[in-house]
């Protein structure tokens, strides 16, 4: 597929999108993206890219291995990238979650090893909180924001709240909080008339109040980051708007560890801005699933394997 760089976006993929042997075949295939995955492993001071390529899963899925790895595989695929396009001037970056770190970084905002740092950073942390204040997730098809959000607020207990994590697509959105609450949520949600209410495998309740107990640290890892205004606009999960100054990307970041992931707004201001095309780079293609029921007018591929790279 061909396209034109000046109407497509690149966004990055967050937590759940990892799977074993993910970067493998790439950086077998690319020197810039071999050297990319020595370059982290010496940078962590472990063989990360041997618990993405080895395992075992248990240990890649744990959020402290997770966040670094989606970061790392994404890193190397857009270094490939520029490498090959020179010339490469992107309209537009996004990331979901974790993913906007891996934004700031395709957009200069961050270098490399910083954005790793602060990735690594990210997920002790999230860990942290998971430990000290349990919480859970749950996926709600089949239910419309605002109605969502009448759950949610009716769930809510003082001291146990619920509140929406991921707006993913239409009908498609996570809520976090302490457990009971979303466990209230769920019941509530069925009866509200939606298709499915599921709880996910997860303790950690992200992007919810739960994540209170780190924020302070995480808002001095973010503010000790060095940071540039980006080369591209990176629309930000909590603004989902176009950001291109590096007081409004740190805002952003911080923000989000308690805040909704605005990734539907995110998708339409892009698309209102111009974008028709959406390259996801790195691990999977989640993002451009959620993206075609966004709007299905737009056009999309994947850019995380070494055949991705041939039908460029």
């Amino acid at each position: 597929m061909t396209f034109d760089f000046k109407t497509s976006a690149f966004i990055f993929p967050g937590q759940g999108s990892q799977t074993l042997g993910m970067g493998r075949d790439l950086a077998a295939a690319h020197d810039i993206a071999r050297q990319t995955f020595a370059e982290a492993d010496e940078l962590l001071g472990f063989a990360l890219s041997k618990i993405m390529w080895d395992g075992p899963a248990e240990t890649l899925n744990e959020t402290i291995n997770t966040q670094p790895a989606l970061y790392v595989h994404s890193m190397a695929a857009w270094r490939t990238l520029t490498h090959l396009h020179a010339d490469l001037r992107p309209a537009s970056l996004a990331g979901h979650s974790l993913g906007e770190l891996s934004a700031l970084a395709a957009s200069g905002a961050l270098t490399f090893a910083d954005g790793l740092r602060l990735v690594r950073t990210r997920g002790e942390l999230m860990k942290r909180a998971g430990n000290l204040a349990p919480g859970s997730m749950a996926a709600i098809l089949g239910l419309d924001i605002a109605g969502l959000d009448k759950v949610c607020a009716e769930a809510s207990r003082e001291g146990e709240t619920v509140q929406i994590a991921n707006d993913n697509c239409p009908g498609q959105v996570v809520i976090s909080g302490a457990k009971p609450a979303v466990e209230r949520a769920l019941e509530l949600a069925k009866s509200a008339g939606a298709k499915r209410a599921l709880p996910l495998a997860v303790s950690i309740a992200a992007h919810s109040t739960l994540m209170n107990s780190i924020q302070a640290d995480w808002n001095a890892a973010v503010d000790s980051a060095p940071m540039r205004d980006p080369s591209a606009p990176v629309v930000g999960n909590v603004a989902a708007s176009a950001l291109t100054s590096a007081d409004d990307l740190r805002a952003d970041i911080r923000a989000q560890m308690q805040s909704r992931v605005r990734w539907t707004e995110s998708v339409q201001a892009m698309i209102r801005g111009g974008i028709r095309h959406f390259v996801e780079v790195g691990t999977g293609a989640v993002l451009i699933g959620l993206v075609k029921r966004i709007d299905s007018s737009v056009t999309s591929q994947v850019l995380g394997n070494p055949s991705d790279f041939e039908s460029l």
